[in-house]
């Protein structure tokens, strides 16, 4: 795992110098030729660009702050507050004024400049921090009210305030706004190292993306150093690598919420496992250690023998069983190759024959696999026990627009067609709802029982 660990974090830092290289000569290119330097009116573009801005440091705030809600770590924390106040910022000091045709005012740029150098300042402190908030909804909502409140504040003073500097095209900027725009440079180069840092001594795959937009938001800052417009009508280079670094962050974002899901989905598997190894492994084994206890005695009863090696036979088929499981649920093994060992072992003392039917054009999402591979399992053990059946199929495959998975047998059937009960039928639905698919059930006595489930779209 630390090899692996290793191989990740260099071959990310590799990308990075590659990364840096290019855009430094970029820039390089950009400041040896002041006619680059240009900006361009373009208020449509401009609005275009910041709304993009706004929509993706927005859904990288709900993101993280979700991911908040259910891990309650530091990180996600300041990173759901930075990203919160960059899409306010930009929306109230951007985009709003365009609303009624004007431009930005003196007061809405310096809010909006300084809103931005506190975002950039909690982004910029999340990959130092360690731990987690135990009262995960409260402090959300505080510190959503908080920036909000802080915001506005940042606003109604700037409006207030006739002696800021004009900020106008073509003309030398004040000293502060080159000084807040390399702030916000230099709070960019502190997340990139401390975003790297924190890939490599955790592997966390969402470290490497945002590693990876903190590099470009460096140099879309920089580029803001060299054309510092502040303006909702003109365009400048660094606009572009703004708008591809929220890009990027956002699909680290996404990645994450999909590999916690997944992850929260094999622990939950796994923990199911583990209940049934203490309700079925464990029985058997108390069951063989009494029988060993019986076998000590001076005369111990008839048939121990034979019982012993049933409770053994059945003790070690129940630990395959379980094997199996979680080899499916974690990825370890591939689902069919899984599947197929399971219908192996359950066939192997000749009670059941089972025909097992894979469509291989067809794909299961990891938490499918999981289910699906459980509610198999639990149907071919109902036909076990209770169909007295002597064959079953199995069948997973495409059904015109729809993906199905038909378990059928030639048992005894029951009385109550699609509305069967029992707490077993019960938990088949309960895992086929669990990922959006529907369960349906078909039973006539003396003709079989066929189970469905429809997989979602």
């Amino acid at each position: 795992m630390r090899r692996e660990r290793e191989d990740a974090y260099q071959a990310w830092l590799w990308g990075e110098v590659l990364l840096l290289g290019l855009l430094g000569a970029a820039l390089a290119l950009f400041l040896t030729y002041p006619s680059l330097r240009d900006t361009f009116e373009l208020p449509q573009l401009r609005l275009v660009l910041d709304t993009a801005v706004t929509l993706a440091a927005g859904i990288v705030a709900v993101l993280t702050g979700v991911r908040f809600s259910v891990e309650g770590r530091k990180l996600d924390f300041l990173l759901s507050g930075g990203f919160f106040v960059a899409a306010f910022s930009t929306f109230a000091f951007g985009i709003v004024p365009s609303f009624g045709g004007e431009t930005v005012g003196r007061g809405e740029a310096w809010a909006g400049m300084c809103c931005k150098l506190l975002a950039a300042v909690l982004i910029a402190a999340a990959p130092f921090m360690r731990g987690r908030i135990m009262r995960r909804r409260r402090a959300l909502l505080w510190s959503t009210s908080a920036l909000a409140i802080a915001t506005l504040t940042v606003w109604i003073s700037a409006r207030g305030l006739d002696s800021l500097p004009a900020m106008e095209r073509g003309e030398d900027q004040p000293v502060g706004v080159i000084v807040v725009l390399a702030l916000q440079a230099f709070l960019s180069l502190v997340a990139l190292i401390g975003f790297g840092l924190r890939f490599r001594r955790e592997g966390e795959d969402l470290d490497r993306w945002l590693g990876l937009g903190a590099s470009l938001a460096l140099f879309a800052e920089l580029h803001y150093v060299f054309t510092p417009v502040v303006s909702n009508e003109y365009v400048s280079q660094g606009d572009f690598l703004r708008v591809l670094s929220y890009g990027v962050l956002l699909a680290g974002v996404w990645r994450a919420i999909r590999f916690a899901e997944f992850g929260r989905a094999v622990a939950e598997e796994r923990a199911r496992v583990a209940r049934e190894i203490h309700d079925g492994l464990a029985q058997y084994l108390f069951a063989i250690s009494t029988h060993v206890s019986m076998l000590e005695s001076e005369t111990p009863p008839a048939g121990t023998v034979a019982s012993l090696k049933r409770a053994a036979a059945a003790a070690q088929q129940e630990a395959r069983f379980a094997i199996l499981a979680l080899s499916s649920a974690s990825g370890t093994a591939p689902f069919d190759s899984a599947l197929r060992r399971y219908v192996d072992i359950l066939t192997a003392d000749g009670e059941l024959e089972v025909e097992l039917e894979i469509d291989p054009g067809l794909s299961l999402a990891p938490d499918e696999q999981i289910e699906v591979f459980r509610i198999i399992q639990e149907g071919l053990a109902n036909v076990r026990k209770h169909a007295h059946a002597r064959r079953a199929e199995v069948r997973i495959e495409q059904d015109g627009a729809q993906r199905v998975v038909v378990v059928r047998d030639d048992g005894e059937g029951f009385a109550g067609g699609e509305q069967g009960t029992g707490q077993g039928l019960k938990n088949l639905r309960s895992r086929a709802a669990s990922i959006g698919g529907a369960l349906a059930l078909r039973s006539t006595p003396g003709r079989g029982t066929a189970l469905e489930v429809t997989l979602r779209a």
